[in-house]
């Protein structure tokens, strides 16, 4: 399988992926080009221009093809824009292709960590799931095979009834002819054989039938009502960051294979009428036909019913990671996908989206909000061409607000204000009249940005709790709550969507104190998101990750949720100089400090620096900070009092590879030979505390009294709160 395509069938083209394609190189350009993309070794383009080169040439010429093909069947509105994406290859990597190779071979180096990573969680698939799906992949086979017998057999009976035919009717002719010519009693016989045989022959034809029907009724309830739950299940976790499988190439080929063989035998019920109806002999054979169809058709009926579902929930574009939430006036998309995909059907069924279609909360509660899209976003269903599924993909939706129904509507109700979108596709095919209607996932529709918050709490909540597909949408009107095990998933969840790295048992523990208050172990909805929350707190941190701090969290050099009390036991026996990285717990935005120990006079004292916000970390990334921190002592001598990031890993072992600011120096004097200057963040030693835990309290900027005389003294160069500051110092160099 293409490594693209395993991403979009484990949903992990979120995170730091997501975050990588919008910044360096359009994700749908890596998304129609997978396959030639993926044959290309980036890796040696990116050394060697030439190499560089016949890539992207190979790049162009497959566009050129794509577009020919296109063009000659008749599908290029259909079609990806082909021509738009070699224009901006031209105008991007023209004159660079060498840059080009650069980019996807980072992109495809992040993806293969990605997958990595996720297959390292989850591990081989269970035994007995596979052991499940390999008997009912055995079954559908067996069940198709048989199918192929019965339509031999049918084509076997019409020949024994022409026989049988050809004897009566040319021996008939013969008698006519020759008046004086009696009826052979052994040609009698032979047509009393052949009649008994032809009884015989349907009579085992129609129970293979039956037998094939009742098969396919034990397939069509598991498809149903096992496999299709436990895929929307999955589904439903893989929304809120869970690195499942929600694949439907399974579902679809059992979907799609169980369809044929039904509607194939309704084709061979009818040839068997109409046999029986052409060759009008007395037999004595009463074919049942009608009741056998019936069977069939009322299995046919529940297997299609089931085949419309919603393969991309509601999300919008520029919003990847967060799926579910709605802004008014602002673009989403949703796919649908129909899992019985016979040729049949292409271009035959349409689908309409209609949003809270039968939903009883719009008409019963009080202040309820209404909204309509706008505008008509019926789609026929068509094969899509990367996965070969018939789909629909609604690229261009949006809502209005309808204000004339939504008096006494209440604002701070918004982010727990359930809703849903129902797709709805009128089937009519081979007699077969119905209405199918699939619901997306409940959404949430916010006015305001600064609402995606709490949003995705209730979105998270709401999905962890409702396991069925009937939605309870006033479910927030008395939320129950969760257990510390579900709480704890979703938290792991997103830190790995966000940053590739699940929460780690210390972790959770620190975290649970913060949750849990409940004698059972329950965490209530007011708990974890109402007003000032934790999880306004734990949002804000996975906003720090995302934007500043992904590479460290990956690699696991964040201790993170460690609280002073637990850093000061982990660094009392530590040599000087060790120190770990953690997140503030004052800071709601998301901060990060870090603690280091000095061991004096056998004495273990452990300082924390004031927390670095985001808007510090814009100015200057965390590694840095840490290779340039100092202290500065007697003399006006600095030091840098961070040597091994806990347990004992060499500082530049760690963050080396991500420094910026020593590399910023040499080019700097390099290019230009002017006396260069580096923004040093540093701090004022404190004065040595009366005791570890007193240590462990400090923050190397509660010495009061030495912060005044120093912000008087340097009050042209010291420009932050507190001894926290820039200080500038220069290196010599050759005069200009």
């Amino acid at each position: 399988m293409a490594q693209w395509q395993h991403l979009l069938r484990l949903n992990l083209l979120q995170g730091h992926l997501s975050d990588l394609y919008e910044t360096k190189f359009p994700r749908y350009i890596r998304h129609s080009l997978c396959v030639c993309i993926e044959s290309q070794d980036w890796d040696l383009a990116a050394v060697n221009e030439s190499k560089a080169s016949a890539c992207f040439q190979v790049l162009l010429e497959y566009l050129g093809e794509q577009w020919n093909r296109s063009v000659q069947e008749n599908n290029v509105l259909q079609a990806p824009d082909f021509p738009g994406m070699r224009d901006y290859l031209m105008k991007h990597f023209k004159d660079e292709p060498q840059k080009l190779a650069i980019i996807l071979s980072e992109c495809l180096k992040e993806e293969k960590k990605v997958l990595a990573l996720v297959s390292e969680k989850q591990g081989c698939s269970s035994p007995a799931v596979d052991q499940k799906w390999r008997d009912l992949d055995g079954l559908v086979t067996e069940l198709k095979r048989q199918m192929a017998e019965v339509k031999k057999e049918t084509k076997s009976l019409e020949v024994l009834h022409e026989n049988l035919d050809y004897i009566q009717k040319t021996w008939l002719g013969k008698v006519q002819q020759n008046t004086r010519l009696p009826q052979s009693h052994a040609v009698n016989e032979e047509c009393v054989k052949h009649t008994n045989f032809i009884i015989q022959t349907k009579e085992v034809l129609l129970q293979q039938i039956v037998n094939i029907l009742k098969q396919a009724e034990q397939i069509v309830t598991v498809l149903t009502d096992v496999q299709l739950p436990e895929w929307k299940r999955r589904q439903q976790m893989a929304c809120i960051g869970c690195p499942v499988d929600t694949c439907l190439d399974h579902l679809q080929k059992w979907f799609t294979t169980v369809a044929e063989v039904l509607l194939q035998i309704r084709q061979q019920l009818q040839k068997l009428q109409e046999q029986n109806n052409k060759y009008n002999y007395s037999d004595g054979f009463t074919l049942p036909v009608g009741e056998i169809e019936t069977f069939a058709l009322s299995l046919l009926t529940k297997l299609l019913a089931n085949s419309l579902v919603v393969e991309k929930q509601p999300i919008m574009t520029n919003l990847p990671q967060r799926p579910l939430i709605l802004k008014t006036e602002v673009r989403f998309t949703a796919t649908v996908r129909f899992l019985s995909n016979l040729p049949e059907f292409k271009y035959l069924l349409k689908v309409k989206p209609i949003f809270d279609k039968d939903v009883e909360e719009a008409r019963t509660v009080k202040g309820f909000r209404h909204f309509d899209f706008s505008r008509d976003n019926s789609k026929v269903l068509d094969v899509d061409t990367p996965s070969g599924g018939l789909v629909a993909e609604f690229a261009h939706m949006s809502l209005k607000q309808n204000k004339a129904r939504n008096k006494g509507s209440s604002e701070s109700r918004i982010t727990e204000e359930l809703h849903i979108i129902k797709f709805v596709m009128v089937f009519q095919h081979a007699g077969l009249d119905c209405t199918i209607e699939v619901s997306s996932l409940p959404v949430i529709v916010i006015s305001s940005t600064s609402q995606v918050s709490s949003a995705w709490a209730s979105i998270m909540w709401c999905n962890m709790l409702s396991t069925s597909e009937a939605m309870n949408l006033s479910l927030f009107a008395d939320p129950p709550p969760l257990t510390w095990q579900q709480v704890s998933k979703l938290l792991s969840w997103q830190f790995l969507s966000t940053g590739q790295r699940e929460l780690d048992e210390n972790q959770l523990f620190m975290l649970r104190d913060k949750f849990v208050d409940d004698p059972e172990g329950l965490v209530q909805w007011s708990k974890f998101s109402k007003n000032d929350s934790n999880w306004v707190w734990i949002d804000g941190i996975l906003d720090l990750i995302r934007k500043h701090l992904v590479d460290l969290w990956r690699e696991g050099y964040i201790m993170g949720f460690v609280s002073r009390e637990r850093t000061r036991l982990l660094m009392q026996d530590k040599p000087t100089g060790t120190f770990l990285l953690r997140f503030s717990e004052s800071n709601k935005e998301g901060a990060i400090t870090f603690s280091w120990v000095e061991v004096c006079n056998c004495e273990a004292q452990v300082h924390a620096v004031e927390p670095y916000t985001k808007k510090e970390l814009l100015a200057m990334p965390l590694p840095d900070i840490i290779y340039l921190y100092s202290l500065k002592g007697q003399g006006d001598k600095f030091r840098n009092p961070l040597i091994y990031l806990y347990p004992d890993i060499p500082k530049d072992t760690a963050f080396g590879p991500y420094y910026k600011a020593s590399a910023t120096m040499i080019s700097k004097k390099e290019i230009s030979g002017y006396v260069n200057r580096t923004a040093v963040p540093f701090s004022v030693v404190p004065t040595p505390p009366h005791s570890p835990y007193e240590a462990q309290e400090m923050h190397v900027d509660t010495d009061q009294d030495m912060n005044v005389e120093i912000d008087q003294f340097f009050s042209d160069i010291l420009n932050l709160p507190g001894s926290l500051a820039l200080w500038t110092t220069y290196e010599e160099t050759e005069p200009v």
